[in-house]
């Protein structure tokens, strides 16, 4: 079957025919196209179309599709079994990892799921400090969790519905919502609320809105304003986390949270999740603590062993200075055709994260990212789809480099990028 067929009889099963919102196509038009196989840069269509891939399965593919190492870790793993339902040595080595990799790693405890990960900080927040409040930022995005998903960001912006239905009104108003990057707005809530806050949940760099850097001093201030009133400080570095630099964009800004979320890499393309944190916070985690969580497929061997083979190809060499050498020549180019064309725009980038704001002014928060022009991003997307290069099918999404995108490859995505704008 092709992807009209495909989609159409999955409509019929599957609500609205994908299995993640964003996969739908709704902002930007069009119907999906269905993958049948991935390798290195490149997607291969059900249709026989190849495109060169800047999602990277939304973050996990940091050196490619189907890289030769964490392939062969995989097969290893699966010559021994699929689950087991007790502790395996895996779990013990992907722990090891993390705390050694992530700064305030002190405890690990692996989960199925980014929104998982997420969750779990929140309760264990709760249950740690006693109190209900949590403060997260307009368009971060923690996964589709009830306390969370409150001006959200991701999908549920896309299509334009960041409450989601069925979240209980009560339990909405224990999460309080701020702009990011407004120090005034963090001042004053903590300054009324201070001693309610249980804990601040925020994206170190918000990615499920494009990407929106931090301004100097913002993720230093909200460090200090939760250690003075004693809420926890929580970073969700689902995507940020071995994205951004091996210790994820708290080793990057030299801002230690409390817990932190993650996820995407650590499973080397297998659903996985993790949180950690200090030592006397993660001891309130059942078996040892009051506050429960549990997973049965948690610490899965494969995805132990494929995670374990992408964190070790971290440690033997760095990607990192690579990785925004590629993007910075993307952000250059479609920059220079923008420029040449007469149109606005912004592309912010951190390592190997960027994204495209069709924008006359910096975007520092919520809402100015959505006084971008999202027709000529829907525009743009197609003009990049229709030259083979793939990119995020909304315009509050970001895109991705790998390890495996060749200089070739970034000659032609450069290529398609701005023959797209100066179409525009």
């Amino acid at each position: 079957m092709d992807s009209r067929e495909l989609f159409e009889r999955s409509k019929e099963i599957i609500p609205g025919g994908v299995n993640s919102p964003v996969r739908a196509f709704k902002s930007v038009g069009g119907e999906p196209f269905f993958t049948s196989r991935a390798s290195g840069s490149r997607l291969f269509s059900c249709d026989g179309a190849e495109y060169i891939d800047f999602v990277c399965s939304w973050g996990p593919a940091l050196f490619g599709h189907d890289h030769p190492a964490i392939r062969k870790a995989l097969l290893e793993a699966v010559s021994k079994g699929t689950s087991f339902g007790t502790p395996c040595p895996a779990e013990f080595e992907m722990a090891s990892l993390i705390h050694e990799m992530i700064p305030c790693a002190q405890m690990v405890r692996m989960t199925n799921s980014g929104t998982e990960a997420t969750m779990s900080c929140v309760r264990l927040a709760r249950g740690f400090t006693g109190r209900d409040r949590i403060i997260k930022f307009a368009g971060c995005y923690h996964g589709h969790v009830d306390s969370l998903l409150v001006k959200a960001g991701s999908g549920a912006l896309t299509f334009g519905n960041p409450d989601s239905a069925g979240i209980p009104a009560d339990l909405a108003r224990l999460t309080t919502v701020l702009p990011f990057n407004d120090f005034q707005a963090l001042e004053e809530c903590f300054d009324k609320f201070g001693e309610q806050i249980a804990g601040v949940i925020v994206e170190p760099y918000p990615a499920n809105v494009g990407l929106i850097p931090p301004e100097q001093g913002f993720l230093t201030r909200l460090r200090q304003l939760c250690s003075k009133f004693g809420a926890l400080l929580i970073f969700d570095e689902v995507i940020t986390g071995f994205r951004v630099a091996a210790g994820g964009a708290q080793k990057r800004e030299s801002v230690m949270p409390d817990l932190c979320a993650l996820g995407k890499i650590i499973g080397g393309g297998l659903p996985v999740g993790a949180f950690c944190g200090r030592r006397d916070i993660m001891e309130y985690i059942a078996p040892v603590g009051p506050v429960y969580q549990a997973g049965t497929l948690s610490g899965n061997p494969l995805a132990m062993a494929a995670g374990t083979a992408a964190l070790g190809l971290i440690l033997e060499n760095s990607p990192y200075a690579e990785l925004e050498r590629k993007s910075r020549r993307v952000a250059d180019a479609v920059s220079a055709a923008a420029k040449h064309k007469g149109i606005a725009m912004q592309i912010p980038m951190a390592a190997s994260l960027f994204s495209f704001f069709f924008n006359e002014n910096p975007v520092k928060n919520l809402d100015s990212a959505m006084k971008s022009s999202s027709a000529l991003y829907k525009k743009f997307f197609h003009g990049c789809l229709s030259r083979g290069v793939y990119i995020a099918p909304s315009p509050f999404e970001i895109c991705f480099m790998s390890a495996a995108h060749s200089d070739k490859d970034l000659d032609a995505a450069c290529e398609a990028f701005s023959e797209s704008i100066m179409a525009l």
